[in-house]
């Protein structure tokens, strides 16, 4: 502990700087620009290893300016969505496929349907960051985890995790909707678990006001069970709902 050296590729850490601090600063010089721009064939590269990871991808809008590319007024999530009401159905990991959807609209985003391979934990970015950094000083197995900018209760992490069910295993289904809106604030503070039914957008993403959906870990990594991140992720969740006073928005 006496040299000031961090673990990682031997990258100095600052005084006082924790470890996950060490690693944000790391990656910003090592992986793309923070406002998510990527050359074209990054991209496809990102969403190719994504989709040799498992996660099945779908064709997602993407901002144009403000408003969303499926130029519904007033739409409420722009650049947050699938393209076609099918998604469920249409989403896969098939690589040809996802080629010649990333080559025929190269601003699009993807979303990975949740609860056919994996969850998602979806928690505000400060509690995740915190979250993360225990985790990991923990040694505790975390899996692929992206971050989604955005404006206050907008920025998120997401944990992306093995799923509880399967379709051999319809008993251990059930609605997204019951994880994501939490009846109240006391159960799970900010916490969404996108399960059957819901997606998330995956790297790379663009969003409104120069946000964006980047990797902090990819999706090489092994996707763990919930629970072994579910304890460390509602602490953060009810510390941070200590200083946050308003209430929690029930958009995705």
């Amino acid at each position: 502990m006496g040299d000031g050296k961090g673990r990682y590729r031997g990258t100095e850490r600052l005084p006082g700087e924790s470890r996950l601090a060490q690693w944000l600063r790391r990656r910003s010089k090592d992986s793309a620009p923070d406002h998510g721009a990527v050359s074209e064939a990054r991209r496809e590269d990102l969403l190719l290893a994504a989709a040799a990871a498992g996660l099945p991808l779908a064709p997602a809008a993407y901002p144009v300016a403000y408003r969303c590319s499926c130029e519904r007024i007033g739409c409420p999530t722009p650049g947050r969505h699938p393209v076609s009401f099918a998604w469920q159905t249409q989403a896969t990991t098939d690589p040809v496929q996802i080629q010649r959807w990333a080559q025929g609209e190269p601003r699009a985003n993807f979303i990975t349907a949740t609860g056919m391979v994996h969850d998602v934990l979806d928690v505000p970015l400060e509690a995740g960051r915190n979250a993360l950094e225990r985790l990991l000083e923990q040694g505790v197995e975390v899996g692929p985890v992206a971050e989604s900018g955005g404006e206050g209760e907008e920025a998120r992490a997401l944990f992306f995790t093995a799923t509880r069910g399967t379709p051999e295993d319809e008993d251990e289904w059930w609605p997204c909707e019951l994880d994501c809106h939490p009846e109240t604030m006391d159960e799970h503070p900010g916490l969404r678990w996108h399960c059957r039914g819901s997606y998330v957008l995956v790297p790379p993403a663009l969003l409104p006001g120069d946000h964006a959906v980047t990797w902090v870990r990819g999706p090489e990594h092994l996707l763990p069970e919930p629970l072994t991140l579910l304890g460390a992720l509602t602490d953060a969740c009810a510390r941070y709902a200590l200083h946050h006073e308003e209430p929690w928005p029930l958009h995705r």
